[in-house]
């Protein structure tokens, strides 16, 4: 999912103040590059995956397996977010953790890029803990090249930085995407982990323009700490290798083995931390209403990301059968309808943060609860629109590209209603004791919504059927009109938050 957040003077002795990359300190020069390169590996990666995953010449599986393989990779890289911040506090500070995050993914990228099936899910394991531990720590050394977040310059930093992500997100397909589909498949794997190894080299080099303190371990375990933690892992981890071993040897493993516990994760999880933190005591009252109404925009987010992470799976797996991907008599490769998201989200984020100032400036901006309700109605409105080439295909025919570049739009349009609103509204509502956390609990809606999209497909449920694709459009939108419906109670539980 390419991120959509829209977002000069110096201060003496503020970490890289000189004014060398479009006025900002020079460290924000070696982070962007390195997200950038992160992000088009990533989506180079993502946008192969499912085509790889049913094509004759890849794994072969059918689309049903595929789109529960790839939601439940998607789920795992947000949900391993979380232990990758930890990580970042506790053990290794946010530095040396991405160092070794980027290291960690382009291994994995390398083991996709072997020809052999057997490996194949050890590499996406390997993604996702990579991506897990540097996603959550990135963001954070950038806001630590500023003086505290009153800089004038920390928005406009976040803004360049997200830009890299979008660049990285648009050229990945059509660099990643043509190599694999057209030469050869793991070629294309292997450039991903050629864009992750500049990543990191980039990030080595100038690492020594970043603040000072992204190095140090802001909350290093404690020896007993550290004993409890290794020995708690070593028990999990035993008990897996002992389990799995049991099942492999008495001849009972399949795929759904795997697939099955990763996706029931990716749903519990979300439910314990959220019940975990709304029942924590210590939390006053106006803590508790905020958290009872952050419950609403998280089911809600949920929702969304269900329907819109099906843009790489469901979607591509259709364009792949049943859509006539040529402009003009020129085929192109199905991969590159992933790059049609970030260039949108560059082109129209400036149109909405400009639109949203002019709203505001008639005092006619809307609230928070109307924009992510909107967002979710348009999310809805996307899969309504996917209906059409859905009916021409099962009539026989070939659907036109530009009705999938007309999803992708819609779902764009709802993306910058819903992910930056959603962002800021987790900073403000977040318990003072749960700050540093609550980013994580976001992007456990991303987890959630894949996690669900996994399960239905685990049940042989087919996600590329009119009745299914009608059923979800159908959630969506009451959803959305379900947060407006009940925008009183939810403000009201919101508190001071706006």
């Amino acid at each position: 999912m390419a991120s959509s957040l829209t977002k000069d003077s110096v201060t003496p002795g503020t970490p890289g103040s000189e004014k060398t990359f479009f006025g900002h300190p020079r460290g924000l020069a070696t982070l962007f590059m390195t997200e950038m390169w992160e992000r088009f590996s990533y989506y180079g990666m993502r946008a192969l995956l499912p085509l790889y995953l049913v094509a004759p010449g890849g794994l072969g599986l059918s689309a049903g397996t595929a789109t529960a393989i790839y939601s439940v990779y998607l789920s795992l890289v947000y949900l391993l977010t979380m232990p990758g911040g930890w990580f970042g506090d506790r053990v290794w500070g946010p530095r040396k953790t991405v160092a070794v995050a980027g290291g960690i993914i382009m291994l994995g990228h390398l083991t996709l890029a072997l020809p052999t099936s057997g490996t194949f899910y050890a590499g996406l394991g390997l993604v996702a803990i990579g991506s897990g531990l540097l996603k959550a720590n990135i963001s954070t050394m950038v806001g630590q090249l500023y003086d505290g977040p009153d800089d004038p310059r920390r928005d406009g930093g976040f803004t360049v930085f997200y830009m890299g992500i979008n660049l990285g997100a648009f050229a990945a397909p059509l660099i990643i995407g043509t190599i694999g589909e057209n030469v050869n498949w793991h070629l294309g794997f292997a450039l991903a982990a050629l864009g992750m190894a500049l990543g990191v080299a980039q990030f080595l080099l100038g690492s020594r323009h970043l603040a000072a303190h992204s190095s140090v371990v802001p909350k290093p375990l404690s020896v007993e700490e550290k004993t409890s933690t290794l020995r708690k892992a070593a028990f999990w981890a035993a008990l897996a290798v002992v389990f799995y071993a049991i099942v492999g040897f008495t001849g009972h493993y399949t795929l759904n083995w795997i697939l099955v516990p990763l996706t029931l994760l990716g749903v519990i999880v979300p439910v314990l931390v959220l019940t975990r933190i709304k029942r924590d005591k210590s939390l006053d009252r106006a803590e508790q209403s905020k958290m009872s109404a952050y419950i609403w925009f998280f089911v809600a987010a949920a929702v969304f990301w269900m329907i819109y992470d099906q843009g790489g799976s469901t979607l591509s797996i259709f364009a792949e059968s049943s859509a006539d991907n040529t402009v003009l008599g020129w085929e192109f490769p199905v991969s590159w309808y992933q790059s049609v998201n970030p260039v949108l989200i560059m082109a129209l984020a400036p149109v909405f943060a400009w639109f949203w100032l002019a709203l505001n400036r008639r005092g006619k901006e809307p609230s928070t609860i109307v924009k992510f309700s909107s967002g979710l109605v348009l999310v809805g409105v996307s899969f309504f629109l996917f209906l059409a080439p859905l009916s021409i295909a099962e009539g026989g025919h070939k659907a036109a590209a530009l009705w999938l570049v007309a999803i992708y739009f819609v779902q764009t349009c709802g993306e910058l209603m819903l992910s930056p609103v959603g962002l800021s509204v987790t900073t403000k509502m977040a318990p003072v004791k749960y700050a540093s956390q609550m980013m994580g609990v976001w992007f456990l809606a991303v987890t959630a919504g894949d996690a669900t999209t996994g399960l239905l497909s685990i049940a042989g449920v087919d996600l590329n059927k009119t009745g299914i694709v009608a059923m979800e459009a159908t959630l969506a939108v009451i959803a959305g009109v379900a947060v407006w419906m009940y925008r009183k109670k939810v403000k009201a539980m919101m508190g001071d938050v706006r």
